[in-house]
């Protein structure tokens, strides 16, 4: 999000803070979820609660007397403060419904435990990439959200977390146009910004001591100048070396990945 809409994810951020102390952050995670859903098959409801000629107090009065008698107070709370502030566009709106919803997930794992949740995203991801049996059974169109809710409750219940299982029930069942492993590589990167540091996915051709994975850890610290939490994937086909992704930017110091460079640059 730039501008505006920047500004006001950070306000309603703030407002949703001052909520989650007194709130069933699970509960209010799961409604959140719920209006995401409802903003995004609601077209003509979505481009007027974005819009920035209608009047707030308008706004918020319509949502919370849809809202009001469906969902907890704390979520027509938020939902109240989301259409209240000023979006550039009408998917800035949703993102931002999405992006509570996830944080409030993620307020049951907050402290150490947001480690975990990350973790948890991440070997999944892996999961669902390494078994394309695994993943079309997640991802076959047609089939009723219900159905795929119970099997990622049947493969996940007592594995992972409360927030990991709920934040991977949304990727199956609510795609909002991304892949399956889009869509928890994202999560992922909302979890690491709540807790204020950045993902570092790092493919490596054998395993990372404890010590190496601290000095790493330490090295994109001091470079990106924010706490990194590291994703390690062992990939032996990358022969030697480490292949680092921090965001959009690259660091690819595997044999593998230079001798593809060697290659391009030959066929250029």
């Amino acid at each position: 999000m730039r501008g505006i809409s920047r500004t006001s994810l950070e306000e309603v951020t703030r407002r949703l803070d001052a909520i989650l102390p007194s709130a069933n952050a699970a509960t209010l995670g799961h409604e959140l979820f719920e209006v995401v859903s409802l903003f995004e098959g609601e077209h003509s409801l979505r481009r007027m609660l974005a819009d920035q000629a209608v009047d707030a107090d308008a706004k918020s009065g319509l949502i919370g007397g849809l809202l009001e008698s469906k969902v907890s107070p704390s979520t027509v709370l938020v939902v109240g403060d989301i259409v209240r502030a000023k979006w550039s566009r009408p998917r800035d709106l949703v993102d931002a419904a999405e992006r509570m919803a996830v944080y409030a997930t993620a307020a049951g794992a907050e402290g150490t435990r947001l480690d975990e949740l990350e973790d948890e995203l991440f070997r999944f991801e892996r999961i669902v990439a390494a078994q394309p049996e695994l993943r079309a059974a997640l991802t076959r169109e047609g089939v009723a959200a219900e159905h795929k809710r119970s099997l990622v409750e049947n493969l996940l219940s007592g594995k992972v977390s409360a927030p990991s299982l709920s934040l991977i029930t949304e990727s199956v069942t609510r795609p909002r146009g991304r892949t399956l492993e889009q869509g928890l590589e994202y999560f992922g990167q909302v979890v690491a910004e709540r807790a204020q540091r950045f993902i570092a996915v790092v493919r490596t051709a054998s395993p990372l001591s404890q010590d190496q994975q601290e000095r790493l850890q330490a090295v994109l610290t001091r470079t990106y100048g924010r706490e990194i939490h590291l994703n390690i994937e062992v990939v032996p086909e990358l022969v030697g070396g480490l292949s680092i992704r921090v965001g959009d930017e690259v660091i690819d110091g595997s044999v593998a990945g230079r001798l593809a460079e060697v290659r391009r640059r030959l066929a250029g």
